[in-house]
Protein backbone atom coordinates (compact mmCIF):
# COMPACT_ATOMS: atom_id res chain seq x y z
CA UNK A 1 0.00 0.00 0.00
CA UNK A 2 1.17 3.54 -0.60
CA UNK A 3 2.06 6.20 1.66
CA UNK A 4 1.48 9.52 1.83
CA UNK A 5 2.58 12.73 3.78
CA UNK A 6 0.45 14.44 6.52
CA UNK A 7 1.21 18.07 7.60
CA UNK A 8 -0.15 18.44 11.05
CA UNK A 9 -0.46 21.32 13.43
CA UNK A 10 2.66 22.31 15.37
CA UNK A 11 3.04 20.50 18.44
CA UNK A 12 0.06 17.54 17.34
CA UNK A 13 1.67 14.94 15.49
CA UNK A 14 1.74 12.00 18.20
CA UNK A 15 -2.04 13.52 18.83
CA UNK A 16 -2.88 12.90 15.01
CA UNK A 17 -0.81 9.79 15.28
CA UNK A 18 -3.15 8.62 18.22
CA UNK A 19 -6.10 9.39 16.27
CA UNK A 20 -5.82 7.91 13.40
CA UNK A 21 -4.64 4.97 15.11
CA UNK A 22 -8.14 5.04 16.79
CA UNK A 23 -9.89 5.51 13.46
CA UNK A 24 -7.67 1.57 11.96
CA UNK A 25 -5.73 4.02 9.92
CA UNK A 26 -2.13 2.69 9.78
CA UNK A 27 0.36 5.99 10.60
CA UNK A 28 3.68 6.20 10.93
CA UNK A 29 5.51 8.75 13.46
CA UNK A 30 9.08 8.50 13.03
CA UNK A 31 10.77 9.93 16.46
CA UNK A 32 14.35 10.58 17.12
CA UNK A 33 15.84 11.09 20.50
CA UNK A 34 17.64 14.32 21.35
CA UNK A 35 18.94 16.05 24.54
CA UNK A 36 17.00 18.47 25.85
CA UNK A 37 18.66 21.07 27.36
CA UNK A 38 16.77 22.08 31.35
CA UNK A 39 17.74 24.91 33.68
CA UNK A 40 19.19 22.43 36.12
CA UNK A 41 20.04 19.14 33.68
CA UNK A 42 19.46 17.93 30.49
CA UNK A 43 17.52 15.29 29.16
CA UNK A 44 16.58 12.48 26.50
CA UNK A 45 13.34 13.21 25.10
CA UNK A 46 11.65 11.77 21.55
CA UNK A 47 10.90 14.32 18.65
CA UNK A 48 9.43 14.03 15.44
CA UNK A 49 11.91 13.17 12.99
CA UNK A 50 10.33 15.40 10.78
CA UNK A 51 8.13 18.33 12.33
CA UNK A 52 4.92 19.18 11.50
CA UNK A 53 4.71 15.87 9.25
CA UNK A 54 3.73 12.19 9.58
CA UNK A 55 3.06 9.45 6.95
CA UNK A 56 0.08 7.51 6.38
CA UNK A 57 -0.98 4.17 4.57
CA UNK A 58 -3.74 4.66 2.68
CA UNK A 59 -4.78 1.40 0.02
CA UNK A 60 -6.82 3.74 -2.48
CA UNK A 61 -6.88 7.45 -1.81
CA UNK A 62 -10.53 7.79 -2.10
CA UNK A 63 -12.32 10.71 -0.91
CA UNK A 64 -13.81 9.04 2.04
CA UNK A 65 -10.20 7.76 2.89
CA UNK A 66 -8.95 11.45 2.78
CA UNK A 67 -11.98 12.50 4.51
CA UNK A 68 -11.31 10.05 7.45
CA UNK A 69 -7.68 11.48 7.78
CA UNK A 70 -8.35 15.12 7.23
CA UNK A 71 -10.70 15.24 9.70
CA UNK A 72 -8.79 13.63 12.31
CA UNK A 73 -8.02 16.70 14.59
CA UNK A 74 -5.08 18.63 14.06
CA UNK A 75 -4.14 17.46 10.36
CA UNK A 76 -3.57 20.53 8.23
CA UNK A 77 -3.45 18.32 4.91
CA UNK A 78 -2.75 15.66 2.94
CA UNK A 79 0.82 16.65 1.26
CA UNK A 80 -0.12 16.59 -3.12
CA UNK A 81 -0.54 18.35 -6.21
CA UNK A 82 -0.44 22.39 -5.80
CA UNK A 83 -3.90 22.73 -6.07
CA UNK A 84 -3.78 19.78 -3.09
CA UNK A 85 -6.61 17.79 -5.21
CA UNK A 86 -4.78 14.68 -5.78
CA UNK A 87 -2.22 13.07 -2.86
CA UNK A 88 0.85 11.96 -3.97
CA UNK A 89 2.49 9.14 -2.79
CA UNK A 90 5.48 9.16 -1.01
CA UNK A 91 7.88 6.23 -2.31
CA UNK A 92 8.20 3.09 -0.42
CA UNK A 93 12.03 3.01 -0.67
CA UNK A 94 12.32 6.52 1.36
CA UNK A 95 10.01 5.03 4.03
CA UNK A 96 12.09 2.13 4.49
CA UNK A 97 15.16 4.51 4.40
CA UNK A 98 13.21 6.68 7.52
CA UNK A 99 12.72 3.22 9.43
CA UNK A 100 16.36 1.93 9.22
CA UNK A 101 17.05 5.22 10.54
CA UNK A 102 14.84 5.40 13.17
CA UNK A 103 15.66 1.65 14.12
CA UNK A 104 19.70 2.71 14.00
CA UNK A 105 19.39 4.96 16.60
CA UNK A 106 22.26 7.23 15.24
CA UNK A 107 22.44 10.89 16.15
CA UNK A 108 20.83 12.93 13.90
CA UNK A 109 21.12 16.81 13.12
CA UNK A 110 18.71 18.35 10.92
CA UNK A 111 20.30 20.41 7.92
CA UNK A 112 18.05 23.32 6.39
CA UNK A 113 19.00 24.07 2.80
CA UNK A 114 20.52 27.48 2.12
CA UNK A 115 17.42 29.87 0.69
CA UNK A 116 18.06 32.28 -2.40
CA UNK A 117 19.80 35.71 -0.82
CA UNK A 118 21.58 33.55 1.73
CA UNK A 119 24.87 33.28 2.48
CA UNK A 120 26.76 29.88 1.71
CA UNK A 121 29.98 28.50 2.26
CA UNK A 122 31.40 25.60 -0.02
CA UNK A 123 32.38 22.47 1.16
CA UNK A 124 33.40 19.87 -1.22
CA UNK A 125 35.16 20.04 -4.66
CA UNK A 126 37.73 22.85 -6.16
CA UNK A 127 35.69 25.84 -4.72
CA UNK A 128 36.10 24.76 -0.95
CA UNK A 129 35.57 26.94 2.08
CA UNK A 130 34.96 29.86 -0.62
CA UNK A 131 31.40 31.74 0.21
CA UNK A 132 28.97 33.06 -2.01
CA UNK A 133 25.43 34.01 -2.27
CA UNK A 134 22.52 31.52 -3.51
CA UNK A 135 21.31 32.99 -6.40
CA UNK A 136 18.80 30.03 -7.87
CA UNK A 137 17.75 26.82 -5.34
CA UNK A 138 15.86 23.77 -6.29
CA UNK A 139 15.96 21.58 -2.79
CA UNK A 140 13.75 18.63 -4.70
CA UNK A 141 16.66 18.45 -7.44
CA UNK A 142 19.25 19.11 -5.20
CA UNK A 143 20.21 21.72 -6.94
CA UNK A 144 22.05 25.06 -5.88
CA UNK A 145 23.64 28.14 -8.00
CA UNK A 146 26.02 30.20 -5.83
CA UNK A 147 28.11 33.38 -7.16
CA UNK A 148 31.38 34.03 -5.65
CA UNK A 149 33.58 36.48 -6.70
CA UNK A 150 37.08 35.82 -8.50
CA UNK A 151 39.38 38.34 -9.68
CA UNK A 152 36.79 41.10 -9.41
CA UNK A 153 34.06 39.13 -11.42
CA UNK A 154 30.84 37.13 -10.58
CA UNK A 155 31.03 33.59 -11.59
CA UNK A 156 27.94 31.01 -10.80
CA UNK A 157 28.78 27.57 -9.90
CA UNK A 158 25.74 25.01 -9.73
CA UNK A 159 26.52 22.66 -6.49
CA UNK A 160 24.61 19.50 -4.90
CA UNK A 161 22.96 20.02 -1.49
CA UNK A 162 25.66 18.22 0.35
CA UNK A 163 28.19 20.31 -0.91
CA UNK A 164 26.93 23.62 0.39
CA UNK A 165 26.09 24.74 3.76
CA UNK A 166 24.13 28.04 5.10
CA UNK A 167 26.13 30.54 6.82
Amino acid sequence: MPWYAVHTRSRHESKVHDGLTLKSIHAFLPKIETWSRRKDRRKRIELPMFPGYLFVEMLRADNQERLDILKTPGVVKILGTARGNVPIPVPDEKIEAIRRLVDSKVEIQHYRYPRVGERARILDGPFRDIEGLVVKADPRKDLFVITIEILQRAVAIEMQGFQVERI
